[in-house]
Parts: C-alpha cells; sequence; structure tokens
C-alpha cells in the first residue's frame, strides 16, 4: 500500500516541512485566518464595514435580512477579539456604540477581494467537493 501513496516519495527538507506543516508555518497561519472568518455573518459584516468607514449594530441588521440580533452581536464580538473590528462606545445615552474595522482588518480586506476574484475566474473550473 505504501508504493501507492504518491507524496511519501517526494523529498522534502525537514526545514521544508516544518515551515509550511510545523506549528508555526503557512498552514497553521492560514487556518487561523479561515477561523477568524468563517461563520455564516463575519463575510457579511466585515464587507459592509469595508463599504461604510464606521457603522451601529442597528444598520448592520438592517443590511443583513435574516440574522439576529443574538447572532450579530456573537460574530462582532468574536471579530472584535480576534483584532479585525473595533466597537467605539460612546459612553452616551441612550447607548451609542459603533463599529469599524481595525487596521488588520482593513488588511484582510485585499486578501479577500482576491478570493472572490479566484472564485471569479475558477469558481465554475473547480468541481465542488
Amino acid at each position: 500500500m505504501l508504493d501507492t501513496i504518491t507524496h511519501l516519495k517526494v523529498p522534502v527538507e525537514q526545514e521544508e516541512r516544518a515551515a509550511c506543516l510545523g506549528p508555526d508555518g503557512s498552514v497553521a497561519h492560514v487556518a487561523r485566518v479561515m477561523r477568524m472568518i468563517s461563520g455564516r455573518w463575519k463575510l457579511p459584516i466585515l464587507f459592509r464595514l469595508f463599504a461604510e468607514p464606521s457603522m451601529r449594530t442597528l444598520q448592520l441588521k438592517r443590511d443583513m435580512p435574516g440574522i439576529s440580533q443574538k447572532m450579530l452581536t456573537q460574530h462582532l464580538r468574536e471579530l472584535e477579539h480576534d483584532g479585525l473590528v473595533e466597537r467605539r462606545d460612546f459612553g452616551e445615552q441612550p447607548p451609542r456604540v459603533e463599529y469599524q474595522l481595525t487596521e488588520a482588518g482593513r488588511a484582510l480586506m485585499p486578501v479577500l477581494m482576491a478570493a472572490r476574484e479566484f472564485s471569479r475566474d475558477y469558481g465554475g473550473v473547480i468541481p465542488a467537493a
């Protein structure tokens, strides 16, 4: 059986393998980003905040029909925890809170745009899993 597994035959230096598959390798970094943006509503939130410099929770909720207040709050908190979104509390009554992309969130947008272009260019070519 080992004769049929071709990836074991590819010579790979230990250092090169660790750079890709190690705990601080490429796979780990990409997996971390995928975890940060996974969730049904995270991408719509990021794209809306990219389009508008600052938005209140109610504006975000209106722009995304079907999202519950609970899910919006949960995803905003996760995005804030991951450093992609910043919450600005004005300390006013009634409470006024706005969300905006952080520098890291803005830096992620070209990557998401590149993923969009990849999907446009190759989406019909790659068979679905």
